[in-house]
């Protein structure tokens, strides 16, 4: 499948959620992949793309409002070409050190769409960002970039392993 088309759709509040998406899209272009990168709510539909890759935050245990949305709005054209979805949230280091299984809401949301895969990368919240919860975050001094670069990398290199073998669908 090399060259065909994946878009990488994600939902970040701070930043740290779109440039995972970044990182994974890189990795993918380095693969020979034409891949767009787009926020979920900018994404008006997902028929011309032949894999999906999305991606979101997570806040209080759950899959940013819109990412979800989005999930619910393309399920009948995700369910028909091959998708893997990513969560970014833990402030810690858990999600380098453990596999971490999908949250419930994102689980449904991987069992309807049949998908090939999910992961959890480790989150980043620092000053700036949006949001009375992650100030409070913050000045508990439980922020900091929990994000690890070469997991990211690796994982979608998986993706893009998966992608260039398939055979074409004649």
């Amino acid at each position: 499948m090399t060259g065909e088309r994946v878009l990488v759709a994600y939902a970040s509040k701070n930043g740290s959620t779109s440039a995972i998406a970044g990182m994974v899209a890189e990795t993918l272009r380095e693969q020979g992949l034409a891949v767009e990168v787009l926020a979920v709510s900018e994404v008006d539909g997902v028929g011309s793309y032949d894999a999906v890759i999305v991606g979101s935050a997570l806040y209080a245990g759950r899959w940013r409002p819109e990412a979800v949305r989005f999930a619910r709005h393309h399920r009948a054209d995700l369910a028909e070409r091959p998708v893997w979805l990513f969560s970014s949230g833990p402030l810690d280091a858990t999600a380098g050190e453990l596999v971490l299984p999908p949250v419930a809401g994102v689980q449904r949301i991987a069992d309807r769409l049949k998908v090939r895969g999910h992961v959890t990368f480790g989150g980043c919240l620092q000053d700036g960002a949006r949001g009375r919860i992650a100030r409070m975050i913050l000045k508990s001094g439980r922020g900091g970039d929990f994000r690890d670069p070469e997991r990211i990398r690796l994982w979608a290199h998986r993706v893009a392993r998966e992608l260039t073998r398939e055979p074409a669908t004649p």
